[in-house]
C-alpha cells in the first residue's frame, strides 16, 4: 500500500486497483469540529478533482475532491453516522470513500507523506 496527499487535503491510500479517500488531520484541524458529512454512494464515477463529498464543521463547509478517477464501491456510513470520526481519527476510521482506480498514472502527480507535510509546513 502507498500514500499519496494533495494540495487540497485529502490523502489516499492505495491497495491494488483500489483505494481509500480522506481528509487530512491538517484539514481536520483547519475546519474545526465536524458537524455533517456527506458520503458518496457505492457506483458514482467521479474523474480526478471532481466534488466527491461534503464536510460541514461548526466554522465552514467544504467539499472534498476525488484525487483519481474512478467508481466508488464503498461510502463510509459509520462516518456519516457520527462526522465526529473526521476530527478523531481522520487519517483511520474517518475515511470517507474508497474507489476503484480508472487511471492509476494519476497517482504521479500527487505528494508523498514527506513532501506534504513540506507543503504543511509552508502555509
Amino acid at each position: 500500500m502507498s500514500r499519496h496527499f494533495t494540495q487540497d487535503h485529502e490523502w489516499i491510500e492505495v491497495d491494488g486497483d483500489g483505494a481509500t479517500v480522506g481528509i487530512t488531520d491538517y484539514a481536520q484541524s483547519q475546519l474545526g469540529d465536524v458537524v455533517f458529512v456527506e458520503v458518496p454512494e457505492q457506483g458514482r464515477t467521479f474523474a480526478k478533482g471532481d466534488e466527491a463529498a461534503v464536510v460541514e464543521s461548526v466554522k465552514a463547509a467544504s467539499d472534498v475532491y476525488s484525487p483519481v478517477s474512478g467508481t466508488v464501491v464503498e461510502g463510509n456510513e459509520a462516518l456519516a453516522e457520527d462526522p465526529s470520526l473526521a476530527n478523531s481519527d481522520p487519517e483511520g476510521a474517518g475515511w470517507f470513500f474508497k474507489i476503484r482506480l480508472t487511471h492509476p498514472s494519476e497517482l504521479e502527480g500527487l505528494m508523498d507523506e514527506d513532501t506534504y507535510k513540506e507543503f504543511v509546513a509552508g502555509l
